[in-house]
């Protein structure tokens, strides 16, 4: 049988992190992309977040294969990551994404929140 994970990195290289999340928050995206790299990190992101405005291309045509071909590919970039890193500002997760978390944690990735980062850090978690 394949082995799905994604080897570890070793000593000195980058760890590799796909970013995974929903389209609306492309901005965010950037942002954190932008941290990771400075922190060392390769990091995987979205290919797009709309589609593209092609002249003479008819994307309806092509619409019921397209959510699912983008979806694989972004599986494909689950596996060749060390780690997940959802994006999730105001911890919101829609259903791609909590797909996508179920298949890293199946295949044994570390799975990190952006919105649990912010908690953490402001101290802004629940009180006990």
């Amino acid at each position: 049988m394949e082995d799905q994970q994604a080897p570890r990195p070793v000593e000195g290289e980058a760890k590799v992190i796909t970013l995974c999340g929903s389209t609306k928050f492309e901005a965010k995206f950037a942002e954190v992309n932008q941290r990771l790299t400075m922190q060392g990190c390769v990091v995987i992101s979205l290919g797009m977040f709309s589609l593209p405005d092609l002249p003479d291309y008819d994307w309806t045509v092509d619409s019921s294969d397209i959510k699912g071909r983008l979806g694989r590919v972004h599986f494909q970039k689950i596996r060749m990551a060390d780690e997940v890193y959802i994006v999730d500002p105001g911890g919101y997760i829609g259903e791609s994404t909590r797909r996508e978390i179920a298949y890293a944690e199946s295949l044994g990735k570390p799975v990190r929140y952006l919105s649990r980062e912010r908690l953490a850090r402001t101290g802004d978690g629940p009180q006990e």
